[in-house]
């Protein structure tokens, strides 16, 4: 399971799930303008979200 945690408060979220088949969301990275953002996405291909934010920050997950 892909945790997503604050690096500033420590709050952390799991288990984000597709809506679509209700499979759990897996850690990944795409590639913009030269830079790695972090996404979860669906194992089944019905689409990305980039990772969750807390603090005015990305939140980290480490895999």
């Amino acid at each position: 399971m892909a945790v997503y945690t604050c690096e500033k408060c420590g709050m952390s979220v799991g288990s984000i799930t597709c809506g679509k088949c209700g499979k759990e969301l897996v850690h990944s990275t795409i590639n913009v303008d030269g830079q790695n953002i972090h996404v979860s996405e669906c194992p089944d291909g019905h689409g990305k979200i980039k990772s969750p934010q807390c603090c005015g920050s990305d939140m980290t997950c480490k895999v």
